[in-house]
């Protein structure tokens, strides 16, 4: 019997130019796909922000403030006003505005105003963490107050001559320790004035900024993910410069 020889089939010898656009295209496409894993990574939430305009009328109900909305109340805003009556001679007035907290372990930022620690009206940018100077105890926190008559009278508060300005916040989640803010709009002591936002912090100790409504390094990481994307312009090129014959290498038999 005669034996069958079977024809070998054997690679395609590609050129130098071809060989160097394949390779190309091969770091395209795996750039590519550590752009799209970059991409679907989660990304956890750090700073939780809340937008509002809730108005704290004068001698009306007290403003209550859930910054984590888990349905229990964290602090309280007061915006109190006291004409002449039973405890005020005729032609006294009284205005005050306060911050307390609501629950036994959370705490106000604090600062002192003419001898007496208030409720600190902290400006945009600044740190609240668990170096800051908080109250030692739960208490009514005093942000402005104003009282007189005809005769004189007397002010103090941090927030007094405030046209907006952040409550610096400590409270507890599950038993651990958060810091966070609420941002207060003022119209002057004795009118009505507004809370316009509050975030706090989901990294338990984890000191929070003033104002801020995202973690600084969520800003770069997405920066980070814009420019790892794939350049395709040069990988294209090649394939192109390949021209017809490009897909018929993958099936030419010699």
């Amino acid at each position: 019997m005669k034996q069958v020889s079977h024809s070998t089939k054997t690679q395609p010898k590609l050129s130098d130019t071809t060989q160097q656009n394949l390779k190309m295209y091969a770091l395209a496409a795996s750039a590519a796909g550590v752009g799209m894993l970059a991409l679907a990574a989660p990304s956890e939430a750090k700073i939780i922000y809340t937008r509002a305009h809730i108005p704290i009328v004068v001698d009306g109900a007290v403003v209550e403030l859930d910054l984590n909305h888990d349905g229990i109340n964290d602090f309280q805003i007061y915006n109190g006003y006291q004409g002449p009556g039973l405890r005020r001679p005729e032609g006294s007035h009284g205005s005050n505005l306060t911050a307390t907290p609501e629950q036994a372990s959370n705490r106000i930022f604090a600062a002192e105003s003419k001898g007496r620690l208030c409720a600190a009206a902290l400006h945009k940018g600044q740190k609240i963490g668990p170096h800051g100077r908080f109250q030692p105890g739960k208490s009514i926190m005093i942000m402005a107050f104003a009282s007189g008559n005809s005769v004189g009278g007397t002010a103090f508060g941090p927030w007094l001559k405030i046209q907006q300005s952040y409550l610096g916040l400590k409270f507890l989640i599950k038993g651990k320790v958060h810091f966070g803010w609420a941002r207060i709009k003022m119209n002057g002591l004795g009118n009505e004035d507004f809370v316009t936002g509050y975030a706090y912090e989901t990294t338990p100790n984890k000191p929070i900024i003033a104002g801020a409504t995202k973690e600084p390094a969520e800003t770069n990481a997405n920066e980070a993910t814009a420019s790892a994307q794939p350049d395709f312009t040069h990988a294209s090129l090649g394939l192109l410069a390949m021209g017809a014959p490009g897909p018929s290498i993958w099936r030419r038999e010699e």
